[in-house]
């Protein structure tokens, strides 16, 4: 299963060919409609008017051949649509292909140019909406980047003991630990063993956490990005007594990360963080409207595009689900906006997205109410 990197965005971002093909798709993670294969229907449907319009443009049946093989084989590959997430992307061309699942709600949606269209990736690439998540049980240890679009294993074996017992001896029997929850009357988890103590139980459990949290300590503090913790609830307060990360999120991720794959352990966790994950967003919006009135900012896409190029742009705000057609010039430096889409445009919209990625900017999707300035599907905020 393929989800987007920055290495990955950037070959994306940076093919070209005579025909690139690109298919967004929703898909269903279980239940009824995965049974009824609704996704592969969706994808089955887009790629019938793909093909249709590549022959109305009088692309060659080779090339044609070639950029549909893939995308047919995977038709066919039933075990492949009993694992998706919310939405499918699909990259194709007569010499490249790469299929993405992704925690993002796609509209069903085709572009055929000479590059790929990327603009629904890119807010993944910005570094905002970036946190870690920690699952963690007496017994095992996992570590995680995540974002909204994707989530990476990260090996932590030298940073931190792997389970209890490294930390408090293998004298310590896991099994002698158990725990009793009464929802009723107010009691706090109780905690049960033998040859030991109700506090020596917790303390060893809290010396533990304390060893997970000094080990990541370091690490965390490079980028200090909101930590989400998954872990069976009865534990988390321990945690939260162990922990000394600022930037940890008072809400857990409530049962055994073995219970689910990568994929749910992702979408538990964006649930817990997605409310902090749009505090950077939000402050730029902020930012963008004191400096509204000066040359710090500007809603022309005649000047956005040339000043992205520059790399003068350190934030680009997009209307999420719109569209801008037309060319731009590098040389003279100069856009033409046209009223809909044909052989010899491009989306303006996905050109200056990818290009501020490029330059090192950042990129935002926003709902035409959110936007800074509305009169504008670009809206950009300089760097001083």
């Amino acid at each position: 299963m393929s989800m987007i990197n920055e290495k990955e965005f950037k070959k994306l971002a940076g093919h070209k060919n005579e025909v690139c093909v690109s298919i967004f798709i929703p898909t269903q993670r279980a239940g009824k409609e995965v049974l009824e294969e609704k996704s592969k229907k969706h994808l089955h449907s887009e790629w019938v008017q793909v093909r249709k319009e590549l022959k109305e443009n009088k692309v060659d049946d080779k090339h044609i051949e070639k950029i549909g093989k893939p995308i047919e084989e995977l038709l066919e590959d039933r075990d492949f649509w009993r694992h998706q997430s919310d939405g499918l992307a699909i990259f194709s061309s007569p010499q490249f292909f790469e299929k993405y699942t992704l925690p993002v709600n796609f509209e069903a949606y085709h572009y055929i140019s000479e590059e790929f269209y990327v603009k629904p990736l890119v807010p993944a690439m910005t570094g905002d909406g970036k946190f870690n998540i920690l699952a963690i049980q007496l017994g095992d240890v996992s570590f995680y980047e995540a974002s909204r679009f994707s989530i990476t294993p990260v090996e932590i074996d030298d940073l931190t003991p792997s389970r209890l017992e490294e930390r408090v001896g293998y004298d310590y029997k896991e099994k002698a630990l158990q725990f009793r929850t009464q929802a009723e009357g107010g009691e706090k988890t109780q905690f049960h063993g033998h040859g030991g103590s109700e506090r020596d139980e917790k303390e060893e459990v809290k010396q533990f956490f304390r060893a997970v949290d000094q080990g990541l300590k370091n690490y965390l503090n490079k980028e200090k990005l909101p930590l989400v913790v998954y872990c069976q609830d009865y534990l988390y307060p321990i945690y939260k007594e162990a922990n000394t990360y600022n930037q940890l999120i008072d809400k857990v991720v409530a049962g055994n990360p073995n219970d689910t794959d990568l994929l749910g352990i992702h979408q538990k966790a964006l649930e817990v963080a997605e409310p902090f994950l749009n505090e950077t967003r939000n402050e730029k919006i902020e930012k963008y409207r004191e400096l509204s009135k000066t040359e710090n900012t500007t809603s022309a896409v005649s000047d956005i595009i040339p000043a992205v190029y520059q790399g003068k742009v350190d934030t680009l705000f997009i209307e999420n689900r719109a569209e801008l057609w037309g060319e731009y010039n590098e040389d003279k430096m100069k856009v033409k906006i046209h009223e809909n889409n044909n052989d010899h445009n491009i989306s303006l919209l996905n050109l200056a997205a990818k290009k501020t990625v490029e330059m090192g900017g950042k990129v935002y999707l926003v709902e035409h109410e959110f936007m800074p300035e509305k009169e504008s599907k670009m809206n950009a905020l300089f760097r001083f």
